[in-house]
Formats: structure tokens, C-alpha cells, sequence
């Protein structure tokens, strides 16, 4: 904080909010718009200016940061409301507004340092790839930092780049400190990269949702293991690198929801997740474990599967090339509150259906089961299914494998062709 305080210090004594008018476009202007700030320009106690200043701030803080400092133009009680705008939301990327590093920097500045301190329930700063050098970086670290401090409650930070390019070029790199937070209920990260002590959740017990977008997740050998707090309930880590020479542990002992998707490096081990509800595992070419790959692998010989046996909606996705899921499968665990199940066709194949029979097995209250069968050019993007197959099991046909419970089958395909036409076979399946 006294970094972001000196940095901000040192624009503030010469600039005020007019400087920050002078770094911003022009706004377009209507005949609604000039309609609507007539009454609160004049004072006359109409329309919006019969409402408090809190009120005032809290809307305030739904617009862009530029358009809430514009405000203050409007008439002398406007002057300094935005200052105690309740959201701050700093966007530069997409054409936006702030078109150059240097713009965006001495804005940022100004900007925190006229707000003093004042508390946010929201914040958002969203920057483009090419805004991007290393004092850009230590400058959004610091305004980071800035708004952890001002008690806000939920944070988003997002450096938004390609997918393609997010692991051509690093991840840009935070000041590894730990974040310290009682008031901290959500937190997104997009494009950054996180030391292990950034990682380190434990002084935040009021966190209960967190996002990770193409970030960097890399742990030191010596410490492989991601704990977050019991008051973590929904974790979402999606395009994001692990290690790729050892498997980090996760616990989350009261999460309910977990969606890990898309990731880089080695298949991450869950540890027992007694709390969880839901899960989405999508396992791609990125991961990169394969059955000719080695490595220590955990005391329970399972990796994904053990740690998600709680669950009751479960979807289950892989490449075939992936193995992480058929080696769970030797060691498989009993889904004793399993309801809800979505698997592709990584499950079907080979034909003897082995590994789809021992899940069905292992869930014994199963009761809706959905198949998708595409390509695997749509592993990532699944086009809009031109077939959908709705039905049930046959009581009478079914196999011993398939739990009582199952009423509902759905098989989403491309086409009906011989593979569709065997899992129909193989499930009794009966159409409605």
C-alpha cells in the first residue's frame, strides 16, 4: 500500500480530476442525454438530485471509471461524489477507452489517489495484451494490491490476450505476496502469473468464489500442494499451466463446485472434496500426461476420480489420447450420491465399452445419463448437436452394470452412424 500511495502521491500534488477529464475522448452527446442532466445540473431539487450521496455513489459505481469522473462537471454537489463511487471499473482493451500504456498508467494513478482510500464493493480492471510492459505490470500489481486494501469485495483482473498467444508468451508475473482480506468474497484473475505465496489464500476467510482464466499456476517441488479456505465454495480454473514435472494437490474441503477445463501441464490431484455438488473435468491435448509419460503418482493411485466421488451432477471429458481418466478407472471409486452424469465419447470406446460400464457400475443412483458423441476437432467448441436421441433403459433388457435408478438417457451425435447405433445397444436403450 505505501508503494501505491507514493506512486499515486507524486501525480496528485500538480493534477486533479480535471486532469483526468483531459486524458478522455469526447462523450457523444444526444437530446436524451442533454434532457437527463438538465435537472441535476440546475439544483432545483428534481429528478436525481433528490436522492442521498450514498445512493449517488452506489450508481456511480456501475459506470466505466472515465464516465463517472465526468460527473463531477454536472453541478457543485457532483464534484466529488465519484470519489466515493461504490464500483470502479478500469477497461482498456477492445477498443475502449485509454488507447496508450502511458494514458492508461497516469489515469490509474490520478485516479486511486483522488478516491483516498475510499471503500469498494467492486472493482474491475481489464487490460489488453499490448498495453502490457513491466511498468505497466508493477503498476497494476500495485493498483491490485490498492483495491484489496480498500475492503472490496469482488475483484476482477484481467489481462486479456488470444488463447492461442496466452503460453506462447509468459504470463505476466504479480508481486508474489500473500493476500490479506477479510472482506474478499470473489476474486477473477485472467493472463497473470501466480507465485505460490499470491496463491496462498489462508488469510482471506471470507473468500467463496474463485476464477482463473489462462494464468499461470506453476508451484516450487518443494511445495505442490493448493490449499484454499474452508470458506471457498466454487473454483473455476480454466486454460490454465501446472507443473509439467510433478502433479500439484488441491484441497478445497468445503467446495461445492468445481469446472477445471482446458488445462496445461500435469492433471492436478483432487484431495477428498466431501462438500462437492457439481464438477466439469474436460481433460485436452494441452494436459500432458499420456500413457507414455511416467511420474510419481499419488498414494491412492488415483488422480481425479477419488476426489470427486461426492458429487452428484458430474461431467466427465477427455481426448482419447488422454489416459488420466482409464488409469482413475483401475482404482474407481463408488459415486454414492451420483444423480446427474455427462460423459463423451472417450467413454465408449473400445467397443466392449469397459470404461463406461465400470462408472455405470460405481454409480448405483445414477438416475440421467447424457452421451456426447462429436469429432474430436469440437473437443474444445461442441457445435450445436444436429441429433438428439431421448429415451430410457429397458427394465426388462437391462444389464446388471446399469443402476434401477436410470430413467433418463440423452445421447447428443453429429450423425446415427454404427458407433451410435452400438452404445444404443450396449444401454438397452429405449426411444421416447
Amino acid at each position: 500500500m505505501g508503494a501505491a500511495a507514493s506512486v499515486a502521491t507524486s501525480f496528485t500534488r500538480s493534477y486533479g480530476a480535471r486532469d483526468l477529464l483531459d486524458e478522455m475522448p469526447p462523450l457523444k452527446k444526444c437530446k436524451q442525454d442533454m434532457g437527463a442532466a438538465a435537472p441535476a445540473a440546475s439544483g432545483d431539487g428534481e429528478g436525481i438530485d433528490v436522492l442521498p450521496d450514498g445512493v449517488l455513489a452506489h450508481i456511480l459505481g456501475f459506470l466505466p471509471a472515465d464516465e463517472a469522473v465526468r460527473t463531477c462537471v454536472l453541478a457543485r454537489r457532483w464534484r466529488n461524489i465519484w470519489k466515493s463511487a461504490t464500483g470502479l471499473h478500469v477497461i482498456a482493451a477492445d477498443g475502449k477507452f485509454l488507447g496508450t500504456a502511458e494514458k492508461l498508467v497516469e489515469f490509474g494513478d490520478i485516479l486511486l489517489a483522488l478516491r483516498e482510500g475510499a471503500s469498494l464493493d467492486t472493482c474491475e480492471l481489464e487490460v489488453g495484451k499490448w498495453h502490457i510492459d513491466d511498468d505497466v505490470c508493477r503498476r497494476l500489481s500495485i493498483w491490485f494490491r490498492h483495491a484489496v486494501m480498500c475492503r472490496v469485495r469482488f475483484l476482477r483482473f484481467r489481462i486479456l490476450c488470444n488463447n492461442d498467444d496466452c503460453f506462447i508468451s509468459p504470463c505476466h508475473e504479480f508481486e508474489d505476496l500473500p493476500l490479506v482480506s477479510h472482506h474478499l468474497k470473489r476474486l477473477e484473475l485472467s493472463g497473470v502469473e501466480l507465485g505460490s505465496s499470491l496463491l496462498d489464500f489462508s488469510s482471506c476467510p471470507a473468500l467463496e468464489h474463485l476464477v482463473f482464466t489462462w494464468c499461470g499456476l506453476s508451484m516450487p517441488t518443494e511445495k505442490i500442494s493448493l490449499e484454499f479456505p474452508k470458506s471457498l465454495k466454487y473454483l473455476t480454473m480454466t486454460g490454465c499451466a501446472f507443473n509439467f514435472d510433478s502433479r500439484i494437490h488441491i484441497y478445497a474441503p468445503s467446495l461445492l463446485s468445481l469446472c477445471l477445463d482446458k488445462f496445461f501441464g500435469r492433471t492436478p490431484v483432487l484431495a477428498s472434496l466431501p462438500s462437492i455438488v457439481q464438477a466439469f473435468i474436460r481433460i485436452t491435448s494441452t494436459c500432458y500426461d499420456s500413457d507414455n509419460i511416467g511420474g510419481a503418482r499419488p498414494s491412492n493411485n488415483c488422480v481425479l476420480l477419488k476426489g470427486l466421488s461426492e458429487a452428484r451432477n458430474l461431467t466427465l471429458i477427455s481426448e482419447a489420447s488422454r489416459f488420466i481418466f482409464r488409469m482413475d478407472m483401475r482404482f474407481c471409486p463408488t459415486f454414492s450420491k451420483l444423480k446427474t452424469l455427462l460423459l463423451n465419447d472417450y467413454w465408449c470406446v473400445p467397443d466392449d465399452f469397459c470404461a463406461l460400464t465400470c462408472i455405470l457400475e460405481h454409480s448405483p443412483v445414477l438416475e440421467k445419463l447424457t452421451l456426447q458423441h462429436f469429432s474430436e476437432r469440437y473437443i474444445f467448441h461442441p457445435p450445436l448437436h444436429k441429433v438428439q436421441l431421448k429415451g430410457s433403459v429397458d427394465p426388462i433388457l437391462r444389464c446388471a452394470a446399469i443402476s434401477e435408478h436410470l430413467k433418463i438417457v440423452e445421447i447428443e451425435c453429429e450423425v446415427v452412424d454404427e458407433r451410435i447405433l452400438k452404445v444404443l445397444k450396449f444401454l438397452r436403450f429405449r426411444h421416447e
